[in-house]
């Protein structure tokens, strides 16, 4: 950038901030290497308290705070010293004209909009909590990153004091900041937008932007050659990013990933019955109910026990010391519940690199929300799948009614098809998964899948024919053609849930009334790619 000094030594510092922490400290550190302190309402009066000397932004723009604070440092003295060139003869000339004098470091953390959000608050208090002369100020102080430091953080406090200690503030740190600070801004701008988007139903509109504040630095991504990082939104849905993480390694990116995955699914069942959900590689493994933690845990890891080694167990319910025993007699990665005992944290503990989380509850099912998945130049922009069938949702399209038992399996089948990987084919018998079949290309090799999970189960349980026999099963999307449903007949399903809506609908009716068994229809398709 032509001209720019290599170092810059502040005479005039500006502090406005919402976030106060550290400010006291760093102040009084820029007013003891001889920095002028301008600053804000506020502000003022934490730093003025505190007896460090510093001069009201009133005081040089000669107009007053107006409209409850919501114009202050909208004025030619802050942002032509924000903006000046220093070595343009005409920008010098401007500032001596205009009694414009340099700002050398700007200090601003926004209006907290996106904790506002978070608790809640309505509409009005809100839309106060939007910030307008703070992104202004900082998005022409990273503009004129040359000139001057902008700093968007506390974090960044000891950094700035350090380097002017050794004679000024670098270029390379400024030109840092500055990208910071555009991105913090870029990151407000969108919760805004976003929040805006939700009031407005849900809908993005033309533009869309998505922001978040680095939560961690990962080894890797998905694989040793991929950079990752964790970023969290402003979104406070309970599950891995707002989690409270008890003991164990750091989470890894594919941690995060199954994690999230397994939290979403067992809060389809809410807190009332016990249930856990084992997952691997972001498609669950094992499902179930149970009068207990313990049971539902050991009916789901029945399913699919090989695959449950290295998964993610989460709970509905706050784990037990009797559950977290019987957890820990295999390799887990993760365990994730609303709560958990001390015992229970006692026991976990002594497996050192098992992580635990606890969330303090459980997402809704059925809160909107929006999904992305990146494309060659472009974002695919959906809401969340938040559609939660009941069996008021229910056609029976078959002769045969099914039964109770029958009824709340497909219910429960249903649910786990929803988070597995499409095309999913996933058999439930007495409140448990007996089969899952995932991700194949057609849906008649993922009934065989499923299937031949289900007689590996029982032989590996040394329980006779398959977990499969006697049965529901449900498919994520309608059967294109009988034969897929024909398979899960043959692995001894008596019942089957579909959203129905194939051409050839009649064709796997008719297939099901041949084999005596009962179908009902959802009307809602659950695909997940």
């Amino acid at each position: 950038m032509a001209g720019h000094p290599d170092r810059v030594a502040p005479k005039r510092a500006l502090l406005s901030v919402s976030d106060k922490t550290g400010l006291i400290e760093f102040a009084r550190a820029l007013t003891d290497r001889g920095v002028t302190v301008l600053t804000t309402g506020g502000s003022k009066k934490l730093l003025s308290d505190a007896g460090i000397p510093v001069t009201e932004v009133a005081d040089v723009t000669g107009f007053p705070e107006i409209m409850d604070g919501r114009v202050k440092t909208l004025h030619p003295k802050v942002h032509g010293g924000l903006l000046a060139v220093r070595h343009e003869a005409s920008h010098v000339k401007a500032m001596a004209d205009h009694g414009i004098e340099p700002i050398d470091i700007l200090v601003v953390n926004l209006y907290p909009f996106e904790a506002t959000v978070a608790r809640g608050a309505d509409y009005d208090e809100t839309i106060e909590n939007i910030d307008i002369g703070g992104p202004a100020m900082i998005r022409a102080a990273a503009k004129n990153h040359a000139y001057l430091t902008v700093v968007v953080e506390p974090a960044d406090y000891e950094k700035v004091l350090s380097e002017i200690d050794q004679g000024g503030v670098t270029f390379a740190t400024r030109k840092t900041l500055a990208a910071k600070a555009y991105a913090r801004t870029g990151a407000y701008d969108a919760a805004i937008s976003n929040w805006f988007a939700g009031v407005l139903g849900g809908e993005t509109g033309d533009f869309v932007a998505f922001g978040g504040k680095l939560a961690q630095e990962m080894r890797y991504g998905e694989n040793p050659h991929q950079w990752a990082r964790f970023y969290r939104t402003m979104e406070s849905r309970p599950g891995v990013s707002t989690a409270t993480q008890l003991q164990g390694k750091v989470l890894s990116y594919n941690n995060i990933n199954d994690t999230d995955a397994a939290f979403e699914l067992v809060a389809e069942f809410g807190s009332a019955t016990p249930a856990v959900a084992i997952i691997k590689h972001a498609n669950p493994c094992g499902v179930a109910l149970g009068k207990t933690l313990l049971e539902a845990y050991e009916k789901a890891l029945l399913c699919d026990p090989v695959s449950a080694f290295g998964g993610i167990v989460a709970l509905n319910q706050t784990l037990d010391a009797e559950t977290a025993k019987k957890i820990v007699e295999i390799f887990t990665e993760v365990i994730i519940a609303p709560s958990a005992t001390d015992e229970a944290i006692a026991i976990v503990g002594a497996k050192k690199n098992l992580r635990l989380l606890v969330t303090g509850g459980l997402p809704d099912p059925k809160a909107p929300g929006l999904s992305t998945k990146t494309v060659a130049g472009g974002l695919l922009v959906q809401s969340r799948d938040n559609g939660v069938v009941t069996e008021a949702d229910l056609k029976v399209v078959t002769k045969r009614q099914p039964t109770a038992q029958e009824m709340a399996d497909m219910l429960l089948a249903f649910k786990v098809a929803k988070h597995v990987k499409s095309n999913a084919i996933v058999y439930v018998k007495d409140g448990a998964t007996a089969g899952i079949g995932a991700g194949q290309m057609n849906r008649r090799d993922s009934a065989r899948i499923a299937a031949i999970r289900a007689a590996e189960a029982a032989e590996g349980a040394g329980l006779p024919g398959s977990l499969a026999t006697g049965s529901v099963v449900a498919s994520d999307a309608f059967f294109p053609f009988a034969d897929g449903l024909e398979e899960a007949i043959a692995a001894g399903a008596t019942a089957a849930i579909q959203p129905g809506g194939s051409m050839r609908d009649d064709e796997v009716i008719a297939a099901a009334d041949k084999a005596g068994i009962a179908m009902v229809f959802t009307g809602m398709r659950h695909f997940r790619h």
